[in-house]
């Protein structure tokens, strides 16, 4: 099942390993202050430190730890709300801003890439969204058409007879190709834009968790396992590995372990017959399934919510095994070289959220499309720290929703997870 230098760390880490920084001494007082280094708050600070203001940058572990260099390295322009879904609850206008920023966050993510010059081998690559039955099938049909004015895509039906020249699997019923989603490696994009705010002159201060936060005249005062900072303004970037810290926020963020394991190097025909284009890929579950061939193409990136409650990596491993050969029979005598696991923060209504609480920023709540639209929103959230009306989006208009008795445990997933997958079972 494991090779023998098998590891519970981030296959990502192999090239870019966590950064070892000089911690530093603490200022005591700063113009803007963030909880969490990953994309959202490293973006937020490049926008204000390039706009010339102090910026200090702290984070509980190293920088980069969380999320930012553990998830799957997808880059989509997903909402997970439909169309039809969103302007029922929300009026046309609003639905459509909604789905833009689904597009703005992918074009953003690139441009910025490549701008930036960030070697992080991001690629056009392309989704492959498959049906895992033939309702889905039908139901992805008509997702695509018709389209609205400003929201057109080449998205495409693949049939299940022409399935193979996509994926090298007989388990679905055909799919969907959206052409202009991409593939990054997360933990190189980290390093990249983490190196661009240190040049910008952000304070990055690792290893220095937030215990509490209280508002005070001028701004906050915020307690750290070394010492108290005094900021103006406060953002907190912490998504689904947020805490104590603001009840109220905590309240609004569901944290959802999401699991991923790689593969040993594979033989380059045999990677070639199961994932023949380069696709990311994901499915039409509920309990949802997303794979990726790794940068190189030597290996298979697979993840996936397998447990009801959260567990460890050796534990999930070989149920993820066992998905991923479901998939692709032939995989069945190939060893798992990796898995880690990390959060993803879900909403109540399945969008993310940005604005403003008692003076207090956030932008969170990503659902799973982080590895785009974390990074968008923190650039801004960022402006909108700055009083720059362009930062303004669509999920500032939208209310960050709680449901009575959830106070930061998660009691329903398990329960959710198992109604879920006998929705998946069956042909609905």
């Amino acid at each position: 099942m494991f090779t023998d230098d098998y590891k519970e760390t981030p296959y990502w880490w192999e090239r870019t390993k966590p950064p070892v920084m000089e911690e530093g001494t603490l200022p005591q007082k700063t113009d803007i202050l963030i909880i969490g280094s990953g994309y959202t708050g490293l973006q937020a600070a490049l926008q204000t430190a390039r706009a010339g203001r102090e910026t200090l940058v702290i984070d509980a572990e190293h920088a980069g730890w969380g999320a930012s260099s553990r998830n799957g390295g997808q880059v989509s322009t997903s909402i997970k709300p439909t169309y039809a879904e969103l302007e029922k609850k929300y009026g046309r206008d609003l639905a459509i801003a909604i789905l833009t920023e689904g597009k703005n966050s992918r074009e953003y993510t690139e441009e910025f890439i490549r701008t930036e010059g960030i070697d992080c081998n991001f690629k056009c690559v392309g989704r492959f969204h498959a049906a895992h039955n033939s309702v889905s099938y039908e139901k992805l049909a008509k997702g695509i058409t018709p389209q609205l004015p400003g929201l057109e895509t080449e998205a495409y039906m693949v049939p299940r007879s022409e399935q193979r020249s996509e994926l090298g699997s007989d388990s679905y019923y055909g799919g969907v190709v959206f052409p202009n989603h991409g593939s990054v490696d997360p933990a190189a994009y980290h390093r990249g834009l983490m190196n661009k705010a240190l040049e910008a002159g952000v304070t990055i201060i690792p290893h220095c968790k937030a215990l509490d936060l209280s508002c005070e005249k001028d701004g906050f005062a915020v307690k750290t396992a070394r010492g108290v900072v005094q900021a103006k303004k406060a953002l907190i970037a912490t998504n689904g590995y947020s805490g104590s810290l603001s009840p109220w926020h905590r309240r609004r963020i569901i944290p959802i372990g999401s699991y991923i394991i790689a593969t040993e190097a594979l033989d380059p025909d045999l990677m070639n017959r199961l994932m023949p284009k380069d696709r990311i890929v994901s499915d039409t579950r509920r309990v949802v399934y997303y794979y990726r061939p790794s940068p190189d193409r030597s290996r298979v990136v697979f993840g996936g919510r397998v447990s009801l409650g959260e567990t460890n990596p050796r534990k999930s491993a070989p149920k993820l095994h066992a998905s991923l050969v479901r998939i692709f029979p032939e995989l069945k005598e190939t060893k798992i070289s990796h898995s880690w696991m990390g959060f993803v923060a879900f909403t109540f209504n399945t969008l993310m959220n940005v604005g403003e609480q008692d003076g207090l920023f956030h932008a969170a709540g990503y659902c799973g499309s982080g590895a785009g639209m974390a990074g968008y929103l923190g650039m801004r959230i960022g402006q909108q720290m700055l009083g720059l009306k362009e930062g303004d989006t669509a999920f500032n208009h939208i209310k960050f929703e709680t449901r009575p008795f959830y106070t930061k445990k998660p009691w329903f997933l398990a329960p959710s997870v198992m109604y879920y997958r006998m929705r998946d079972s069956i042909n609905i």
